[in-house]
């Protein structure tokens, strides 16, 4: 027994994104869309259906990574959404309390419209309609109200001229005492313009039985659903604006926000200034104070207090940046600890790597970690300075205090303090430039001629 179940349709084919991914599936701020209502859904603390189309495998198996709890149920044929919510029979029947109905393609759904859904079940509503006031309401069921009652929804192709002027319309997710569910859903019929079953009709139902139906209104942003690639972008432009907004009111400094991407888990602390042009995949952290200068790339990356990154930078997952830490342009750091202080100014590649505190990377270092078929660690102490240009080989230790002469190869382990150089001598041979230049340039007349 459960006092909420969330009920989230999932089965559509989704034919209008033109893809071979299931809709459901495509990311809003690097999750699914589907995996944004299931979030949502957890933070309300009761058990979660899902409703899938059949072959879909790739779906369920994303519910099972985000909700593990959650059932799986299956529509094989799609007879509406009152047909959809009849899959999850095993899980309503069981459910005490409250019963909300949602879609999987609509992410930006919040849990405080959830809330409000459940505050007004819990004063007495029998069913809640969640209502919406798009710019144009063409092709949106209507909701036909008296105060504020619902007295029924009516799809647009079944609406008259005159309901067809009403601008509240349906968002399709729908609020139930668990009873009034019960108590509709077998009954709802398919005598419609398309045969099907709507989920919608259980409001006249239930007005026929002396039941008390209400609505709320979201924002029309809010429940926008998302099946063409057209929706898919709009729905990221507003969870990006959602996001910037966000992290300004929270203290970040965004020098330019419709600039700055975000991922669904981005956490960034307060008095963090990030430049224009800046794109954070999932998976990063950012320290109070930090500052990522423009056109970085940041993904799966912690990044410590007063830290400065790019501009140019890009951070791959596991980057581990301590406090301090500069990475500078045209730098990219992979599966690697920074150490408090340390620089890598520009230029270079860090994978595989534990760097010590206050290290200097010259201009050019790269770790060589990967011999074609697996990867090996770097490790550098604490205050060394490596060259610019050098090759570090891995796996190679670089002790504390020791330095790399610029342009070195270094393949073995270098102790603390020591000076270690990897390169061949330098020879000079005066005039012999001119000679090549000219031997060149004779070999090139000749072919000419």
């Amino acid at each position: 027994m459960t006092e909420l179940l969330s009920i989230i349709l999932a089965a559509g084919e989704g034919t209008r994104m033109r893809s071979t991914t299931p809709k459901v599936l495509h990311a809003v701020g690097g999750l699914s869309v589907i995996g944004h209502v299931l979030r949502t859904s957890k933070t309300m603390q009761g058990q979660i259906a899902v409703v899938v189309g059949p072959n879909h495998e790739a779906v369920e198996n994303t519910v099972a990574a985000i909700a593990p709890t959650a059932t799986i149920a299956r529509q094989v044929e799609r007879l509406g959404t009152g047909h959809a919510v009849r899959q999850a029979k095993a899980a309503y029947e069981a459910a005490a309390g409250n019963v909300i109905v949602l879609y999987a393609d609509t992410p930006l759904v919040t849990a405080a419209t959830m809330g409000e859904i459940v505050r007004r079940l819990d004063g007495g509503a029998d069913i809640v309609v969640v209502g919406f006031r798009p710019n144009d309401p063409t092709g949106y069921g209507r909701l036909l109200t008296e105060g504020d009652r619902v007295r029924a929804i009516r799809e647009h192709r079944d609406a008259s001229e005159a309901e067809r002027l009403i601008d509240l319309c349906n968002s399709g997710i729908m609020g139930f005492r668990a009873d009034a569910l019960r108590s509709v859903i077998d009954r709802i019929g398919n005598s419609n313009a398309k045969g099907e079953y709507y989920l919608t009709d259980a409001v006249e139902l239930a007005q026929g039985d002396g039941k008390r139906v209400d609505y709320v209104v979201a924002d029309a942003d809010e429940v926008i659903g998302v099946d063409d690639r057209t929706k898919l972008s709009i729905a990221e432009a507003t969870f990006q604006d959602l996001r910037r907004a966000d992290f300004m009111k929270a203290g970040v400094t965004l020098k330019d926000p419709k600039s700055v991407w975000f991922s669904y888990d981005t956490e960034i602390a307060s008095d963090v200034t990030i430049e224009p042009n800046v794109v954070f995949g999932p998976g990063v952290v950012i320290e109070q104070g930090a500052v990522i200068h423009a056109f970085s790339h940041i993904e799966g990356a912690h990044i410590g207090r007063k830290a400065s990154v790019g501009p140019f930078a890009r951070l791959r997952p596991e980057a581990d940046l301590g406090e301090d830490v500069k990475v500078g342009n045209f730098v990219e750091v992979k599966k690697a600890k920074i150490g408090r202080g340390a620089k890598i100014s520009h230029l270079s590649y860090i994978g595989d790597a534990t760097i010590g505190a206050e290290v200097n990377i010259g201009a050019g270092v790269i770790t060589v970690n990967y011999d074609g078929y697996n990867k090996y660690q770097t490790i550098i102490g604490d205050n060394a300075f490596i060259g610019s240009n050098s090759s570090l080989v891995a796996p190679v230790t670089i002790g504390d205090g020791a330095l790399v002469a610029s342009g070195s190869v270094i393949t073995e382990d270098v102790e603390a303090d020591a000076l270690a150089l990897g390169r061949a001598r330098q020879a000079v041979k005066p005039g012999r430039a001119k000679e090549i230049f000219a031997k060149a340039a004779a070999k090139k007349q000749s072919k000419k001629g």
